[in-house]
């Protein structure tokens, strides 16, 4: 198998919050719906099950105007310190490990999305880049309460 370093788009924020506030922000889908997806982009939850195994069905829908459907299974939550996310696709499959670490009155938000292999990954690393830290940006601002850019 290849390396995971090779095939995993890893970023980290720091978040003036407790990691129960980031949490909390994780694992309810009407905030989950406010920032999930890169800037311009909006969600609407379908269904959101944030247990283990649990399964969450979205539609992002993008500036272009196109709607991008997406299945989540939930793998692991542990309150206030790890969720894991399974995005199984064909094209896409993925597995995102969000921690939370506290640091003094801050949350350190370790994001790290894993796909299966370098060739599925590669290709969109450049656009996963941006997008990643878009998407912590958005958390951040529902965690302090602003609208984020595509509210």
């Amino acid at each position: 198998m290849e390396p995971a370093n090779a095939r995993t788009d890893a970023r980290t924020k720091t978040i003036q919050a407790t990691t129960a506030q980031v949490f909390a922000a994780i694992r309810d889908p009407l905030r989950v719906a406010r920032w999930w997806g890169p800037e311009g982009f909006s969600s609407t939850i379908h269904h959101f099950d944030f247990r283990a195994g649990g399964k969450w069905y979205l539609t992002l829908h993008g500036p272009d105007g196109k709607d991008y459907p997406n299945e989540y299974r939930l793998l692991r939550a542990e309150p206030d310190h790890l969720v894991e996310i399974e995005h199984p696709s064909d094209d896409h499959y993925f597995i995102l490990r969000i921690e939370l670490r506290q640091q003094g009155d801050a949350t350190l938000v370790v994001w790290q999305q894993t796909f299966d292999t370098v060739e599925h990954y590669r290709p969109l690393a450049s656009f996963l880049a941006e997008a990643n830290e878009q998407v912590l940006a958005r958390l951040s601002a529902e965690v302090h309460g602003a609208p984020s850019a595509a509210s």
